[in-house]
């Protein structure tokens, strides 16, 4: 089936009475920051706290009652599970959903929670292509019906549902649209729908700096698999997107934009605090890359979809501490301390600042050596002591390295 804005308009005539209509927010703090109308498209809100939902049901909810009584069976180790979860619930269809053995007891317990007992969750493997693997083995022993999280039709239109309500809701013009990329089915829904109602629209592609499958795929002219991908913004890591949603993302996306990880924090942190919105990584992603096109935008309409808030607590304080190393107020090294009284003394009061934090010092002090490595870790509370930091080691004949924020060690701390 080819998705067209007919099919995502029916899809929302079977949306209407099961997701919420998510609200399009105007944010005062955002459109001052950057000189523009900046609304949010709060998808965090969502039954689930995400928009997979709305693909997840409109997939299942056009199965026969021949293939619903086979039952469907996808793999997630987050907001997809959820999805397909709450659907089987509502429909009363049998699913089995894999998962990675080391998926949070948070996530598995939210999708029983919204399965019930129409839902099975098999825990597989120790990552997501663990679980694909056995999903689609299950998939051909018992004849079931395989939801994918984005290479579907039914899903990318269930998706585009997102461009519709926000075209509806909003009472002006909209210049731009931000819109979190993983697989790709939400930009490919949202792009086919605004491409044809508002072809003003420039739609810009956002992925995490480590898992740019979208833009590799779109520069090369087909779909390519990443070697390797920093999975921190789960929810938008992929190694590889959709032969479908390529295709369509390749004819109607503007541009993609690629954000560090460390800039997501910051922004996860500030929708927190100023805002008091909790987003996962991706849900943060949109907004996020408002920073790089920043100068495209000034007086001008943007939409962000925060695609989801499905944050798990405990990772606060990674984010916390990916945020100030972002920001230049967080740094590790290896210094050699002299193996003698006073040496850590000179270091605390003639190479730290008076601001300057040690946050972590890990040392062991070997008797038959003259110096000993230390791994010390200083927040700083401006950016620019660092120079002075450094400066004032050098001038004390201190020996150091400054350990980079994408090396084994640093990832080791973190």
């Amino acid at each position: 089936m080819q998705v067209t804005t007919k099919e995502i308009s029916k899809a929302g005539d079977v949306l209407k009475n099961v997701v919420v209509r998510t609200p399009l927010q105007y944010n005062e703090a955002l459109s001052k920051k950057y000189g523009a109308n900046v609304y949010l498209k709060r998808e965090d809100l969502q039954a689930v706290r995400s928009y997979k939902l709305r693909g997840a049901y409109n997939k299942m909810h056009s199965l026969t009652l021949t293939k619903r009584k086979r039952g469907v069976v996808c793999a997630s180790a987050g907001n997809h599970a959820q999805g397909v979860a709450y659907s089987a619930n509502k429909l009363k269809v049998k699913s089995t959903i894999f998962m990675p053995r080391n998926t949070t007891k948070q996530k598995i317990d939210r999708v029983r929670e919204f399965g019930g007992s129409w839902v099975n969750i098999e825990l597989v493997g120790d990552t997501y292509d663990d679980a694909y693997a056995e999903s689609k083995l299950f998939e051909k022993k018992k004849k079931a019906v395989f939801v994918h999280p984005f290479n579907d039709s039914l899903v990318i239109a269930g998706q585009g549902t997102v461009a519709k309500e926000v075209l509806e809701d909003s009472d002006k013009p909209i210049d731009f649209m931000l819109l979190p990329i993983g697989g790709g089915g939400l930009a490919s829904g949202v792009s086919i729908y605004m491409k044809d109602i508002s072809p003003r629209t420039k739609l810009i592609g956002v992925e995490p700096f480590g898992a740019p499958s979208m833009k590799e795929s779109i520069e090369q002219g087909k779909v390519v698999t990443l070697d390797k991908i920093n999975k921190f913004v789960d929810g938008a890591s992929v190694k590889t997107v959709g032969e479908n949603t390529f295709k369509i993302c390749q004819k109607n996306l503007d541009g993609i934009v690629l954000v560090p990880e460390g800039r997501v924090c910051v922004e996860m942190i500030s929708l927190y605090q100023d805002h008091g919105i909790v987003t996962e990584p991706a849900g943060a992603l949109s907004i996020s890359a408002l920073d790089f096109i920043k100068d495209k935008i000034k007086g001008k309409t943007v939409v962000c979809v925060v695609s989801g808030g499905n944050n798990d607590i405990s990772r606060y304080q990674e984010v916390i501490e990916r945020s100030l190393v972002y920001k230049g107020l967080k740094h590790y090294f290896i210094i050699e301390f002299s193996q003698r009284p006073g040496a850590l003394k000179m270091f605390l009061e003639k190479a730290l600042g008076p601001s300057d934090d040690v946050t972590l010092f890990e040392y062991t002090k070997k008797n038959n050596r003259e110096t000993g490595p230390a791994l010390v870790g200083v927040e700083l509370s401006k950016t620019e002591d660092l120079k002075k930091l450094t400066n004032n080691m050098d001038k004390l004949g201190i020996k150091y390295e400054k350990l980079d924020p994408e090396g084994v060690m640093f990832k080791f701390i973190i």
